[in-house]
């Protein structure tokens, strides 16, 4: 009896120690975690840009996945770079050279970490946000779509052994290569192929039947299944704000994968996480909302858009003159040369856009503007769309009757939508901040926009208010002015000069005094123009 309750002691007393083990090791843990977030956290706040609304040298399109950037990327920004000013294999950082003469663009799915390899002063970086339930939904559906393309195969190993022999055309990215669908597309096709293969050694009778395109396990994984595997938690949950603070399992950064995991751990961590991303996003230079896809492009080509012609004025302006002066141009970047003659000739891959030699950027149908560039941007997302429906509808026919869509949306139940939410929760509040940000740029941009048209009129009144009569009578006093002024001081400084000189001195400044008569409002006019 007493060595039975010695066993029960010395159990319970084996148990109290192990706990007080675990309890001391999950504390010790958790503050190392902390101190290694707020260590990251610390040196990833960089000091707020003077002006980030100016556009730098470098534009970077963070592109987070399924939020429309592709449509910005195709529809804006290849109408207004060349393709030689964009960075080689921007989706490809394994062969991502910044230091390319003339690399002005990098588009990519890579997060903030690529930073760290730009000149952060002269880069201005822009992205897109989405809500973070649809952006789920899209991963999701995006996933299915292109893995479904492979069961044109007839198993896994065939179509696995073909896609490592077939290469892009032109040299391209496929979807293969890119994250985070390097990763997704082929954990996807793998499970399409599985449940298909089980398909054919059931009777198919025996198959369950479902309305529901987002629940049905015979066919292909169920959402719910979804965004509950490993694969899910460690890509998509929270995805926007782990790309925009530069975490990502595709970071350049060494202590991403020690910070990750800890947030992961402990979720309360986040919140730090969170603050360098709400920072980041602030001192961009563009910031568009996917559900307000309209409105966001407008403002992209009237905040980023413009800029850009801007800038492409001005170093064409630049290059005729060095091309006059035979000097070189050195690139905005540091140990590289700035080949102009790219910039001049240059043109995108579909000849949409050119930088001319006067240094406008034209289309086929004269000069590009913003006006102009909003209608190019309407007819490609047009074009674009309907491409993409097609590759869709074809992708979804190897998966019927699953078909996805917004009314399918429809028939998910609340309680996959709420976990969804809790899933994403520092995504929810970044895309919150989002929004915020969104509202302010609308109100920047209205202000400068009002400001312009007063500037306008103030020049004209104040042309307009001294009539060509009026400068005429004032410049030729200044005229008759300057001519005395003139003798006066030819007779103090010439008078041992010969007549010839003199006449000559007196002959320039006469023709001086005219042209300041004849040209003086055009010129001065030109100066307020300049202003």
């Amino acid at each position: 009896m007493a060595s039975a309750r010695d066993f029960v002691l010395s159990v319970m007393l084996l148990a109290f120690v192990t706990t007080s083990i675990d309890a001391i090791y999950t504390e010790d843990d958790f503050v190392h975690c902390q101190n290694t977030v707020r260590k990251w956290a610390a040196s990833s706040l960089d000091e707020a840009k003077e002006d980030k609304h100016k556009l730098q040298d470098l534009l970077f399109f963070l592109h987070v996945p399924r939020t429309g950037g592709r449509t910005y990327f195709h529809c804006f920004l290849r109408k207004l770079y060349a393709s030689n000013l964009e960075c080689p294999r921007s989706y490809d950082k394994l062969r991502f050279d910044p230091s390319k003469p003339n690399c002005r663009l990098m588009v990519t799915h890579d997060d903030y970490s690529m930073m760290s390899k730009l000149p952060k002063e002269r880069t201005s970086v822009v992205t897109i946000l989405r809500n973070p339930i649809d952006r789920v939904f899209s991963t999701y559906e995006f996933s299915v779509e292109v893995a479904a393309r492979f069961l044109v195969h007839p198993n896994l190993t065939s179509a696995t052994q073909l896609t490592g022999r077939i290469r892009p055309r032109n040299n391209g990215v496929s979807t293969l290569d890119i994250w985070p669908w390097k990763y997704l597309v082929p954990w996807m096709r793998e499970d399409l192929f599985t449940r298909r293969d089980a398909r054919k050694h059931r009777n198919l009778k025996e198959n369950k039947e479902s309305n529901d395109s987002y629940d049905m396990e015979e066919i292909v994984m169920p959402l719910h299944e979804f965004i509950n595997e490993p694969v899910a938690h460690d890509i998509i949950h929270n995805g926007a704000t782990f790309q925009v603070a530069g975490l990502t399992n595709n970071s350049c950064l060494s202590e991403s994968h020690e910070v990750r995991h800890c947030v992961r751990k402990y979720q309360s961590l986040g919140d730090y996480v969170l603050d360098v991303a709400k920072k980041r996003l602030s001192d961009m230079l563009y910031v568009g909302l996917t559900e307000d896809h309209k409105e966001s492009a407008t403002m992209f080509a009237n905040v980023v858009g413009t800029q850009v012609l801007s800038q492409f004025e001005a170093l064409s302006s630049i290059s005729n003159k060095a091309d006059n002066s035979k000097m070189e141009l050195s690139s905005s970047f540091p140990d590289s040369e700035h080949d102009i003659n790219h910039l001049q000739n240059s043109t995108d891959d579909q000849k949409e856009s050119e930088i001319s030699s006067t240094g406008s950027v034209e289309t086929r149908n004269g000069t590009m503007t913003v006006g102009k560039l909003m209608e190019d941007y309407e007819v490609c997302i047009s074009s674009l769309r309907k491409a993409q429906a097609r590759r869709r509808t074809s992708s979804l026919k190897r998966i019927s009757p699953a078909n996805f869509s917004k009314d399918a949306r429809l028939q998910v139940p609340e309680v996959v939508l709420q976990q969804i939410i809790s899933l994403n929760r520092l995504d929810v509040e970044l895309y919150k901040h989002a929004q915020d940000i969104f509202a302010q740029e609308r109100k920047h941009l209205a202000e400068k926009l009002v400001e312009v048209k007063p500037q306008e009129g103030l020049k004209n009144q104040f042309i307009d208010s001294y009539g060509p009569n009026t400068w005429k009578a004032s410049l030729l006093a200044i005229a008759v002015l300057l001519l005395i002024v003139l003798k006066v001081g030819i007779q103090r400084a010439v008078l041992s000069e010969p007549d010839r000189s003199r006449a000559k001195v007196l002959f320039l400044a006469s023709n001086l005094a005219q042209k300041i008569y004849s040209y003086g409002p055009s010129l001065l006019k030109t100066e307020l123009d300049q202003f």
